[in-house]
């Protein structure tokens, strides 16, 4: 509740942060907010043309299938990475004037999820242009981006205060993120590695190939997400974000001192 409060109070400002996030992440490039559309689709241009046709893959709606992995992945990773760094990259600030520091990390979690709702104008096209047509089930949508915000947003609460203690952090996870993205079913369907049980079961641990099958199953297949894998994400997303928000109140006693 006193988390809600403190938003609530500093309302103002949270808007402010979240309206510099978006304009500042591409400030002074020539197509600004539209390298939105343009970071995804790249990375999906490269995938296409490696996996159907060097290793012939025979999918064939692979181009769909692709985009619908590709930018909520780009959601998780942008907003993690920048998150970690949301609180020491705002140092000066931080040092003369008191606010609730969650907003900084909130900020641009909120951000990513904004610009993840513009990015799905992408899936939309590609789906309609691939034939798959648009159903009633994207209103699915909105509930499993909110889950993913709070996945994201526990995590990096929890890093970007650990960040001001330990440097090497911000540093880490992005290995860590490159092995993530071979471990989820971006690339692939995860029913190709149906005969191997420990990969299986890896895979099934990983909340976001939970995530990425739900939004595959609104946009793609026209049907409601599986509920028991949702079920596990959504405790799981609110299990990381408790822990996530113990760590920052923590923690963020020594921010001034350490920063």
């Amino acid at each position: 509740m006193k988390l809600l409060t403190d938003l609530y109070n500093y309302r103002e400002l949270l808007k402010t942060n979240v309206k510099k996030e978006i304009r500042g992440k591409y400030k002074g490039s020539i197509l600004g907010v539209l390298w939105s559309f343009f970071n995804p689709l790249l990375s999906v241009a490269v995938y296409a043309i490696v996996f159907p046709y060097i290793m012939h893959n025979e999918n064939p709606n692979y181009l769909e299938f692709l985009v619908v992995g590709i930018i909520p992945w780009t959601f998780f990773t942008t907003t993690l990475s920048q998150g970690i760094t949301s609180i020491s990259a705002n140092a000066g600030i931080i040092k003369k004037v008191y606010f609730p520091r969650e907003v900084l990390p909130i900020s641009v979690a909120l951000s990513g999820f904004i610009n993840f709702f513009i990015s799905c104008i992408i899936i939309l096209a590609f789906c309609i242009y691939g034939g798959l047509g648009v159903s009633w089930h994207i209103l699915f949508v909105p509930i499993i981006a909110l889950v993913q915000l709070f996945l994201s947003l526990g995590l990096i609460l929890g890093l970007s205060a650990i960040n001001i203690y330990v440097k090497d952090t911000e540093y880490i996870i992005p290995f860590i993120i490159n092995l993530l993205f071979y471990g989820t079913p971006i690339l692939f369907p995860a029913s190709i590695f149906s005969e191997q049980k420990l990969i299986t079961t890896l895979m099934n641990i990983n909340p976001l190939t939970h995530i990425i099958n739900a939004y595959r199953d609104v946009f793609m297949e026209h049907q409601i997400p599986e509920l028991a894998n949702m079920m596990y994400v959504i405790i799981l997303s609110a299990v990381i974000f408790i822990i996530g928000l113990t760590i920052f109140r923590k923690l963020e006693k020594g921010f001034a001192e350490e920063v």
